[in-house]
């Protein structure tokens, strides 16, 4: 049992991320706690994180995940399970913050994609330390899939893939807020070293 429990302990996150993305989807309460831009105004913060759980479809969440295993694919064992959390919810607050600034017009969102990106970027600057060439390779990819967007649109299919119309920015504000986290998690780091010496010294 022992054994079994520490193989599951690198896949702990993103497990416990598909279960309540799979437990919102199968109660309907993805409509209850998708970004909500008039109910965020009347007070229901908590929208700006919970809406990057709620999904359109069952296609649109299995798309997501799908996602997401393939990122901790790529990454596992880059950050601690208490980073990735950061990485997490400071990516997610960037999606739906962003959303709420700078696209006004948008009443509601759903997904995890725009968190996606912010894990990614994370994961890929991490990675530069330890196998640069493939990290590389995967920043380029993923900025350059972001350029697209924000000059042509969504990637070809992804709207029919999800069920409906993807909100590119999402991508973008996600990829900022991964950015801002791994710089967050390396000053900490960093802080923490600093005091480390001072107090040996």
């Amino acid at each position: 049992m022992n054994d079994t429990l520490k193989r599951l302990r690198p896949w702990a996150f993103p497990l416990v991320v598909s279960v309540l993305a799979l437990f919102f989807q199968a109660t309907g309460l993805d409509l209850t706690l998708r970004y909500d831009r008039e109910a965020i105004q009347h007070g229901a913060w908590w929208l700006l994180l919970t809406g990057n759980l709620a999904h359109l479809s069952w296609g649109h969440v299995v798309l997501n995940l799908a996602g997401l295993w393939m990122v901790w694919w790529f990454f596992i064992g880059e950050f601690t399970d208490r980073q990735w959390l950061v990485i997490f919810v400071v990516s997610g607050l960037f999606v739906t913050t962003g959303l709420y600034l700078f696209n006004p017009r948008l009443i509601w969102y759903v997904g995890l994609s725009g968190l996606l990106h912010g894990l990614f970027i994370a994961g890929g600057l991490k990675l530069l330390f330890s196998d640069f060439r493939f990290a590389a390779a995967l920043l380029v990819v993923i900025v350059a899939k972001l350029a697209y967007e924000q000059t042509v649109g969504s990637m070809p299919g992804t709207s029919e893939m999800s069920g409906g119309p993807v909100v590119v920015n999402a991508h973008l504000f996600g990829s900022i807020g991964g950015l801002a986290a791994f710089l967050l998690l390396e000053a900490g780091k960093r802080i923490t070293g600093r005091r480390l010496r001072h107090e040996s010294s």
